[in-house]
């Protein structure tokens, strides 16, 4: 099938453009971002230099100064939209392509999840209870942002959806499993974070010395499954060996 028309092309700045479908959080619409992104890598058009999935648009970071020097545009941003343009004319791709399916284990112990009891009190849940609504879908990996190696993955069930907190915390364990709004997310590395921390991870969420740094990509699935506190400890234990 060709990639879906109703997308706005725009410039950002000088030296990037994006393409892009609404403002929804929608897989049918990250599909044809993924897939976008997929025909663009292979693409490989003069002057390209970075390609940026989201959940719903594509940005396309180019080299404005070496372009000028053969575009025979008016601008470069008219060259570059007019390829990418003839690009998602003529491109058939599939966007029905099965996912990989990532699965993650969560140790949801309240010493690792401070936020969790909040929450749970807040929805009128039991912990347990949220956690088996946590744990209960295959998530989708929309995008890799904020932190290299940060995915946001979606939707939660609408019984847990929950804003993020109003004061961010000031250091957030790397590892740790958050929410925020319909999304869930972890943090790759210790940082500031304002979302709802309910557990976490003893995986690493990228690791620079692998020649795919980012344990996860746009487009695959996330499945979390409990650990207890003893498992977790003896997971991590073995992924800081083998780093």
């Amino acid at each position: 099938m060709h990639i879906p028309s109703g997308y706005h092309m725009y410039p950002c700045g000088d030296h990037a453009l994006t393409i892009e479908w609404g403002s929804t959080i929608d897989i049918s619409v990250n599909k044809s971002v993924i897939a976008l992104f997929c025909v663009l890598q292979e693409a490989n058009i003069k002057g390209v230099k970075d390609i940026i999935p989201a959940y719903n648009s594509v940005t396309v970071v180019y080299d404005t100064a070496l372009l000028k020097k053969s575009c025979s545009t008016k601008t470069v941003y008219e060259w570059m939209s007019r390829q990418i343009g003839k690009l998602i004319d003529s491109s058939v791709i599939d966007t029905e392509k099965k996912p990989k399916l990532v699965r993650i284990p969560v140790c949801y112990d309240l010493s690792l999840a401070p936020d969790l009891a909040s929450l749970a009190a807040e929805h009128m849940l039991t912990i347990e209870e949220v956690v088996k609504l946590h744990m209960g879908k295959i998530y989708r990996v929309y995008m890799i942002g904020f932190l290299p190696g940060f995915a946001y993955m979606g939707s939660v069930d609408e019984g847990i959806a929950t804003p993020r907190k109003v004061n961010p915390r000031t250091n957030v364990p790397a590892g740790s499993v958050g929410i925020a709004g319909e999304q869930t997310g972890i943090y790759p590395f210790d940082s500031p974070g304002g979302w709802q921390l309910i557990g976490q991870t003893p995986l690493k969420m990228f690791s620079a010395n692998q020649a795919e740094p980012c344990l996860l990509q746009p487009g695959d699935d996330v499945q979390f499954y409990r650990v207890t506190i003893l498992e977790f400890e003896k997971i991590k234990a073995d992924v800081a060996t083998h780093s």
